[in-house]
């Protein structure tokens, strides 16, 4: 039995002791006075009483009840009822309140005091002080007694006060559990405090189930289902959760409604459903806590940080930012989430019906709380079912010793990544959860049945919300059962007092009672009690039921390996074979079971296997068998975490101590020496669990040994003995144990605690084993892992000293772990080791005898095992090393050296999963195992698949040293061994990836070297080092200086002239003031005040700096004769951009001329020597105009419009201080203007020129300019009047009809763009904003003109923030359109991205983004976008008739990306192979696009790292030529190929940052005269010129343009593509940039296979990233090229180049199509096929009708402008003067003659008739003169040499030694013999001038 109320207390107002304006409580009486023995007196009552503080009101309040729970020191609850009610204030209480207070009340009784009743007593200035009943309680349920008292007192009923407490205090009922006593009477207990008054008590059934009432259904009405799921997961993982409401009722219900959601676990933490004002600093508790808190106070808990608000009255939870509740695992949560909407609003599932049944009833309150409850119930069973299973029971007595596997629990369950149950298994609850339900011998209530029994139901009732809804209600009547077990007992009669009785005149305050009375009366009833026998809880204790063994919440596929049978027939076949000495087959099958060990199933398989072949605990093999074994452990201990969820380590761990081989006699190698290099064997908690599970065996098997004593006859029980688990062994255990005897009890209690130490022993045992390593040397290995390094961090060690910081004296004290030599590993294992005994035996109960024995063994049985090592690892150095696969060495480009041999490594896979056979099927390549070689030039990799299944295939990936853009260490596992190697991870710029893992035989030297001689030649100090520079110097041996004298002041001697007048010129002396100039792109670094102004020159320039053209030196006209024959010059003059006579004169005529101004590069040395500039402007103006932009770059003409005549301009960026000079308010100017304002004024003269040298248009209303270009940004900023902004009143106006101009094309039309293109505010779309013009599909420009007043002549492109403070003015006739373009910076962090994206590092394709995801995240595709969008709109404006000046940046990058496009797409002349080729040697290498700095070529460069800039306008190419791909006369091919090479620093064409750094180097003119015969192409065009005669690669077949077509692409990111450069690998070959590497073929050549073999297939497997498809299956044209040459071969006709059959095919074709109505009319199919199907030529190219498409490929409608017209003319007079009919022309036969030629291998001489034709370039022979068929070829193309012979055996005897020479091929030699030494000579010359002259 057990009292109903301990105290009951009475408190009263009372002063505040300091003054203040509140008062206090004060305890008027407390009934018993002395504290009960087993209870005492909760201290701080008063407090909790008024938890806002007792104050004075000025109206009489009605009474107020709530129950506030204080928690003691003991976490025992106790309940306060509170019952207040006012009385008036005496006068004694109103005079101790402060004045500030009194004046607060006397407004409050102003107010109030009309709202008092006509009955209220007292004067209208009265004032009412708070009182209060309370009844401290440990049960919850007694606010009738107080109501009881209450109702008494105001009533005026004739009780005694006393006697109605006396009997509270001594009233008892029965203890829980009323349905296990013997009837209804003694489980309801009816009472009567003697005020005529009956009372029903009814205890709840179960004691451990709590009791909500309505709470937790009140708390989903004020907050709602997803809040309340909140706050539950909050609670369980341990925030601090604080509730706010008006209503302390409602508080103290909310927080026990929280409470009760929680069940089966307790909340262990602080718990204040009411927290008074007083105490509000609780909040900043760093513990969690459950606690509510008057909402008046919400202000003070704003600044908690960390704290979950949840406000009861508003219905919010607000959840901190910094604070994150993890969810219900799915599918619980939505499971919960709908079951939760189902209970609550049961007319959800029928709103939809068309006719729903009549409404449903819902039901009470109450019961919808037990409805709730019943719900996170069943949750509480699914979550945690089968937690029985992981229970380790470590010791049964004296009292039950308990531990959780946590790790097989979550591992089982399948929710190892789960957050949610990962903390709550974490956390105190339920550590609490274990050591209270863990007990296999108590009390079982509803959730054990629960857990037990039920979760194979709700599993099954899942997909059924009906029965789900069942099983709840049944829960539900359970639940309320509990609570409410007689409903039909249940009727109270409880006095209660009458309406509004608290504003009737009272008779009299609360009366004082009589102490005595209540004592005496306690007393009697105490003395009763004790006469009476002691009430026992009557427990009924059975053994838990465990319920069936746990399953995965949700059956997750493990992806590729799924547990098939057929992956684990394949382990137990390996595993019998290695055991069988069947070796060979077992290394078949290695790979496959490696994959396969990927799988849980397979690795359990590969334990339980290998567990068979155990006798004994030993298993002694051979070496082969050994290293089988280890290395299929390794593998799949590679992949345990540190927790082992799955047991994988635990099963293991028996077997690395038992599998063993012999190294000598006496030594024995354990396999557990070579599986240490994992992480799960230095994390604490694994061995735990090991510990206690292999305990928990050894207690079980204790008390069930004496089964084996028994009668033979009972034998058959066995069986069912062995069965029992170890839980039901402890439930027996635990119930004979109150019968066993004393001595029995002690005997049994001593043997289980001896079993845990011999267990701790051997564990201490295993755990050296295991962190022992074999070398001492890979200390570091053992320093580095989780475990060691932290202990403390990882489990709640009792030994406080940390293993890294504080070590025992006996070791190094001050080094700790920083350094590996003086690191003791002896001392680390044995702190770990002794740590962990620490834990385990403090906690299973061993004596502190025992653990001293313990601590003193632990170091002996360490250096006992490692001298065991010693001797180990001594032996197994001496075994023979392991037969390793030969080295394969690669192919090197001549002059490409080995800088260092191979280092043998393994290629693993990286992200890309083609390579290792993944989703696109194929063989895995990868991993392979091979070497590393790195060479002057490049990155190699050659090797095999380490898979013996996939085959010979060599697997090769390399890149150039150039290229490399990261370089990682890193600590992989190596595929064969599966031990954990250094390894390098590196990534190119050409989009390769190198993730290697060194062989254990490399040792960390040689890697190290590796990483140095690799960064040495990524980074060369000077660029003159680089492969480009070296490649010929090696190998070519020094030549005599032959003819240096005549050549030397036109080339090497020009060069160094020219840097030295620019020196001086710029080094001279100024006459002027300096003034700044920013520092120039060489000094960036520097601050610009130490440096000198080197490029501007002074105001009074010295006679002859800059003279004009007519009075250049001599050697200046050298100079300039050289710069005239540059590649720009050729250009200008195409363009009739000006002409530079010899004498240099300016023809007037011309509006443009060349300047010579920066022919010294004095001006802007960045510029080529020769620019464009108006005829009009001076070239001594032009120093000054060029002060105002950056690094001097000013405006210059680029480009004209044959049509439009309009001029593209370039130039960098203006300074601000040339804006300001620019467009500055127009001042008189003051007589001494600054040097400043003179340079601007130039400028404004200087764009006057540009515009006034252009033809004027009158028709300013006819077409628009900018075809719907505007930019409307400058609207709000400082009014300046020198120039206009263009804008555009209205740019929704359409017009009807387009542009007048009916040339250019759009591109193909792809899927609909999502935004519009070029028709809004060009300034804000480029940003990325909203459109503002009516958009068109795929970005196209609206059709829409905008007709404007006048029309700009000159459009300025430039920064939107170099523009600001500008205004409009419409009498300039130059117009500004500001822009935001990305910078360099956003380039090169777009790029990495872009890498990363393509080449990913690793394969963990679930966690990772996709590949869309991270390429739309890098914003690679975006910034492509803007670019084609900003030159699609200058082409727009220069077709218009508008010049274009491009000032953006500093005019090096984007500015020539624009220029580039923009002369591309409007100038068919630069989509052919030599326009391209002009158009980048002039915009990006004259005009010094920064190549060195851009590419890092060289050290200085380093820290900038690498800007694909050119790279970018080739992707943008690309994407031009996907949308026309019959207007390029380049294939995709020449892009890639530029793409590669423009880096990889093996042609001299990409390095150096300008031409000025070129002549430095004595670069730029070096090509013309200073060739000396066949040697190294040190340029990419003379490498592209020499390889296109060879083979057809750059050439694209659809090439049939229109000459006047001007291209005008889409440009929004749904029309762009990926370019298949980034993504497209060949691992036959590696990349096929360097064609002389591509070219060789592993195969053996046809002519050297054996004759009279059987005949090959011809068949073929195309590997998908193994070999390459256009190598494999040629396109259909080069397929026929092919054919054409193989027939020629055949009939003995000498193979012709591609591009004559090529020429002549499209001449015949031409001739044909003539419109003269006869034949194919080729020219019109081409002209009637529609513009957008020509666009779509790239699905031409990718269609069956490559082939036939040869009949369009070539067009007369090209012949508009002379320069292609002649061209063709030409063309066709060559094509068509060969034709294959005719035999034996004499054109044909250049030079012929009888030659003496030896046979093959053992074939005579013989005399032959030889013809050399120089036009097919072949060396032909007949058998005789008038012989018409051809018995052999030589291609020319072919010959390397010509060189003097010797006689061999059987030549002719009569012929002199002389006139034998020898021709080398590259296939073979062949040997000729003349008839004499003249003749001889004359074939040799004949032969070397063909060959010069190809």
């Amino acid at each position: 039995m057990a009292r109903l109320a301990d105290y009951f207390v009475l408190v009263a107002f009372g002063p505040h002791p300091r003054g203040s304006g509140e008062g206090q409580g004060q305890i008027l009486q407390r009934f018993p006075e002395k504290d009960w023995e087993d209870n005492p007196f909760p201290q701080g009552i008063e407090l909790f009483c008024q938890p806002s503080g007792w104050q004075l009101c000025p109206e009489r309040n009605p009474p107020t009840f709530f129950v506030a729970v204080l928690t003691d020191i003991n976490s025992e609850r106790h309940y306060c009822a509170c019952l207040t009610f006012w009385e008036p204030a005496e006068p004694t209480q109103e005079a101790v309140c402060s004045e500030d207070a009194a004046g607060r009340e006397e407004e409050a009784a102003e107010g109030g005091s009309g709202r008092l009743s006509p009955g209220t007593s007292g004067p209208p200035g009265q004032l009412f002080a708070p009182k209060t009943l309370v009844l401290v309680s440990r049960l919850d349920h007694v606010e009738n007694s107080l109501g009881l008292i209450y109702t008494i007192h105001v009533e005026g009923l004739n009780v005694g006060l006393e006697t109605v407490v006396g009997n509270l205090l001594t009233c008892t009922i029965p203890l829980a559990g009323g349905s296990q006593l013997d009837s209804v009477e003694d489980g309801v207990r009816t009472i009567s405090l003697g005020a005529g008054d009956r009372q029903v008590i009814q205890t709840p059934l179960t004691d451990s189930l709590p009791i909500s009432r309505c709470s937790v259904a009140l708390l989903f009405r004020q907050l709602g289902i997803t809040n309340v799921l909140s706050l539950f997961c909050a609670a369980l993982t341990e925030h601090k959760v604080l509730f706010l409401s008006r209503s302390y009722q409602r508080l103290s219900d909310a927080c026990r409604g929280l409470l009760a959601l929680l069940f089966p676990l307790r909340y262990s933490f602080t718990y204040v459903p009411i927290l008074p004002a007083q105490l509000l600093e609780v909040l900043s508790t760093p513990t969690p806590f459950i606690i509510g808190v008057n909402a008046a106070f919400q202000a003070e808990t704003q600044e908690l940080l960390d704290v979950i608000v949840a406000d009861l009255d508003g219905g919010t939870v607000t959840v901190p930012e910094c604070v994150h509740i993890p969810p219900l695992p799915e599918p619980l949560q939505s499971q919960t989430h709908s079951v939760l909407s189902m209970v609550l609003d049961p007319e959800l599932e029928l709103a939809d019906l068309a006719f729903p049944p009549p409404t449903i009833s819902s039901s009470s309150l109450k019961m919808q709380d037990k409805e709730l409850r019943a719900v996170f119930l069943r949750l509480f069973a699914q979550l945690l079912q089968g937690y029985r299973w992981c229970l380790h029971m470590v010791r049964i007595h004296p009292e039950p010793v308990i531990r959780f596997h946590k790790a097989a629990f979550l591992g089982q369950r399948g929710l190892v990544e789960d957050d949610f149950l990962m903390k709550v298994l974490e956390g105190m609850a339920f550590a609490g959860f274990v050591s209270e339900r863990g007990v296999p011998y108590r009390p079982t209530d509803l959730f054990d049945e629960l857990v037990a029994h039920e979760v194979a139901r709700m599993r099954a009732d899942e997909s059924h919300p009906q029965r789900v809804l069942r099983h709840v209600k049944e829960l539900a009547e359970q639940l309320y059962k509990n609570e409410n077990p007689y409903p039909a007992v249940a009727m109270h009669k409880v006095q209660r007092p009458g309406e509004a009785s608290h504003l009737r005149r009272a008779p009299r305050p609360f009366p004082r009672l009589d102490e005595g009375m209540v004592q005496w009366i306690v007393d009697q009833a105490t003395a009763k009690m004790q006469g009476a026998p002691p009430a026992v809880k009557a427990e009924r204790r059975t053994t838990v039921p465990s319920g069936p063994p746990m399953t995965a919440i949700l059956e997750r596929s493990s992806g590729l390996h799924g547990n098939s049978a057929r992956r684990l027939e394949v382990v137990r076949n390996c595993i019998s074979y290695v055991f069988e000495g069947k070796m060979l087959e077992a290394k078949k099958l290695l790979p496959a079971v490696l994959r396969a060990l990927k799988g849980r199933a397979a690795r359990r398989c590969l334990a339980q296997e290998l567990h068979l072949h155990v006798q004994q605990n030993r298993a002694v093999l051979d070496h082969q068998q050994f290293d089988f074994v280890v290395r299929m452990m390794n593998c799949c201990l590679q992949d345990c975490t540190s927790l082992d969820e799955h047991g994988i380590a635990a099963a293991l761990l028996p077997l690395v101590t038992a599998f063993c081989r012999k190294l000598s006699p006496g030594v024995t190698q354990f396999a557990y020496s070579c599986v240490q290099e994992h992480v799960v064997w230095s994390t604490p908690q694994f061995w735990e669990a090991m510990f206690y599970g292999d305990v928990q065996t050894h207690i079980r098997a204790l008390y069930l040994e004496p089964a084996e004593d028994r009668d033979p006859s009972q034998g058959w029980e066995e069986p069912a003995e062995e069965e029992r688990s170890a839980l039901d062994v402890a439930s027996e255990q635990r119930r004979l144990w109150p019968m066993l005897s004393r001595e029995k009890q002690q005997e049994l209690v001593q043997k289980e605690e001896s079993t845990v130490f011999s267990q701790a022993i051997h564990y201490a045992n295993r755990m050296s084993y295991l962190l022992l390593p074999l070398d001492s040397s890979k200390s570091r290995l053992l320093r580095e892992r989780a475990g060691l390094g932290d202990l403390e961090s990882a489990s709640n060690s009792l030994v406080t000293s940390s293993m890294a910081g504080s070590v025992a004296e006996s070791y190094d004290t001050e080094s700790g772990f920083e350094d590996a030599e003086t690191c003791d590993v002896a001392g680390a294992v044995v702190r770990f080791i002794n740590r962990f005994v620490d834990k385990v035996c403090t906690e299973s109960g061993v004596t502190s005898d025992h653990l001293k024995g313990l601590h003193v063994m632990v170091p002996d049985i360490v250096q006992m095992h490692i001298e065991t090592l010693e001797a180990v690892h001594r032996e197994s150095k001496r075994l023979p090393p392991i037969q390793k696969p030969k080295l394969l060495r690669p192919h090197l480009l001549p002059g490409e050296e080995c800088v260092l041999d191979g280092l043998r490594v393994y290629l693993l896979p990286d992200g890309r999963e083609e390579g290792s056979g993944g989703s696109g099927g194929g063989p895995a390549v990868l991993p392979a195992e091979g070497a590393v070689f790195l060479t002057t030039y490049r990155v190699i990799f050659t090797g095999m698949p380490t898979d013996p299944l996939v085959g010979e295939q060599v697997v090769v990936r390399s890149f150039p040293v150039a290229a490399l853009t990261k370089e990682k260490r890193i600590t992989v596992s190596t595929p064969v061994e599966q031990i954990p190697q250094d390894g390098l991870h590196l990534r190119s710029c050409t989009f390769q990836l190198l993730k290697m893992a060194f062989d254990e035989e490399v040792g960390s030297e040689n890697a190290e070297l590796f990483r140095k001689q690799l960064h040495k030649l990524r980074y060369p100090l000077d660029v003159r080092t680089t492969f480009a520079f070296t490649q010929g110097a090696a190998h070519t041996p020094g030549r005599p200086p032959r003819a240096t004298k005549d050549k030397g002041p036109s080339l090497r001697t020009l060069s160094r002239n020219l840097v030295k007048n620019a020196k001086r010129t710029m080094g001279r002396p100024h006459v002027t003031r300096k003034k700044y100039s920013p520092p120039g792109y060489e000094h960036r670094g520097q601050a610009p005040e130490d440096q000198e102004d080197e490029i501007s020159v002074s105001e009074e320039l010295e006679p002859g700096t800059l003279t004009p053209a007519s009075a250049l030196k001599p050697s200046d006209r050298m100079t300039m004769s050289s710069l005239v024959e540059r590649a720009c010059c050729r250009d200008y003059q195409r363009l009739g951009l000006g002409t530079l006579s010899s004498s240099l004169s300016r023809a007037k005529s011309e509006p443009f001329r060349i300047s010579p101004v920066n022919r010294m590069y004095a001006i802007c040395r960045s510029y080529p020597g020769l620019l464009i500039v108006p005829q009009s402007v001076q070239d001594n103006a032009l120093q000054r105009v060029s002060r105002c932009y950056r690094q001097n770059r000013f405006p210059v003409v680029c480009w004209r419009s044959g049509r439009s005549k309009a001029v593209l301009l370039r130039s960098g960026g203006l300074h601000g201080k040339g804006v300001v000079g620019l467009f500055k308010a127009q001042n008189t100017p003051s007589p001494g203007q600054s040097q400043a304002d003179s340079s601007s004024l130039e400028q404004e003269k200087y764009l006057q020129a540009v515009v006034s040298s252009m033809p004027r248009y009158a028709d300013t209303s006819g077409r628009n300019t900018l075809s719907g270009f505007s930019s409307a940004h400058m609207g709000g900023h400082v009014p300046s009047p020198r120039a206009r902004v263009t804008t555009l009143s209205n740019p929704m106006a359409a017009s009807a009809s387009r542009r007048t101009a009916p040339r250019g094309k759009w591109g193909s039309v792809r899927a609909s763009g999502r935004s519009g293109g070029l028709g809004g505010d060009v300034g804000s779309r480029l940003a990325g904003r909203d459109m503002r013009g009516p958009p068109q599909a795929n970005g196209a420009p609206p059709d829409s003109g905008f007709p404007r007043p006048q029309r700009a002549a000159l459009y300025i492109i430039g920064d939107k923030a170099q523009f600001k403070g500008v205004r409009p003015d419409p009498l300039q006739q130059w117009a500004l359109v500001p822009i935001e373009m990305f910078e360099a910076r956003q380039v090169k962090a777009s790029f990495k991205k872009l890498l990363k994206a393509c080449v990913p590092g690793c394969q963990d394709f679930e966690s990772g983004p996709t590949f869309l995801r991270s390429l739309e995240d890098s914003e690679w595709l975006t910034q492509i976008h803007k670019l084609l969008h900003v030159s699609v709109m200058v082409v727009e404006l220069l077709d218009s008739g508008s010049s274009v000046l491009v000032s953006l940046e500093d005019g090096w990058d984007i500015t020539t990306q624009v220029v580039s496009l923009v002369q591309l797409l409007s100038d068919p002349f630069y989509r052919t192979l030599e326009g391209f080729r002009l158009l980048v040697e002039k915009e990006w290498l004259s005009f010094g696009h920064r190549f060195s700095h851009r590419g890092a070529h060289t050290l200085a460069g380093q820290s900038s790292g690498f800007t694909p800039v050119f790279l970018q306008f080739l992707d943008c190419v690309h994407q031009v030529h996907l949308q026309f791909p019959m207007e390029f006369e380049f294939s995709p091919f020449y892009l890639k190929f530029l793409g590669y090479h423009h880096v990889s620093r093996r042609f001299r064409t990409f390095l150096l940052d300008s031409d000025y750094e070129r002549i430095e180097l004595g670069l730029l003119y070096e090509e013309k005269g200073e060739r000396k015969g066949p040697q190294t192409c040190r340029s990419v065009w003379e490498y592209v010129d020499r390889l296109s005669k060879r083979t057809p690669v750059f050439y694209n077949y659809m090439y049939a343009p229109e000459d006047t077509e001007v291209l005008r692409p889409y440009s929004n990111v749904s029309n762009l593509k990926v370019w298949d450069f980034y993504t497209e690998e060949t691992l036959a070959q590696g990349p096929p940039y360097d064609w002389e590497l591509a070219q060789v073929s592993p195969e053996p050549p046809e002519e050297e296979r054996p004759d009279g073999g059987a005949p090959q297939s011809r068949r073929r497997v195309v590997w998908p990233c193994y070999d390459s498809r256009p190598r494999a299956q040629p396109d259909a044209i080069s397929r026929l090229l092919e054919e054409l040459q193989r027939l020629e071969t055949e009939l003995g006709r000498p193979p012709e180049r591609w591009k004559d059959n090529w020429d002549r095919v499209k001449a015949a074709q031409r001739l044909e199509g003539r419109p003269d109505g006869r034949g194919t009319p080729s020219s019109l199919l081409v002209s009637s096929v529609p513009h957008h199907r020509r666009s779509l030529g790239v699905y031409l190219q990718e269609g069956p009708v490559g082939s036939t498409l040869s009949l369009s490929l070539d067009s007369d409608q090209s012949s508009g402008s002379t320069t292609s017209g002649s061209r063709q003319a030409a063309r066709r007079s060559t094509s068509t003067l060969y034709s294959q009919f005719q035999t034996a022309e004499s054109e044909n036969r250049s030079y012929e003659g009888t030659l003496y030629k030896k046979g093959a291998f053992m074939k005579p001489w013989k005399a032959r008739w030889f013809v050399l034709d120089k036009t097919k370039h072949q060396l032909r022979y007949y058998d005789h003169r008038v012989d018409t068929e051809i018995k052999g070829v030589i291609d020319l193309a072919e010959v390397e040499a010509v060189v003097s012979g010797t006689p061999t055996m059987g030549a002719p005897k009569t012929v002199d030694e002389k006139a034998f020479f020898d021709v080398k091929t590259t296939r073979r030699v062949y040997n000729f013999c003349a008839q004499d030494v003249p003749s001889a000579q004359q074939w040799v010359d004949q032969i070397q001038s063909c060959l010069s002259d190809a």
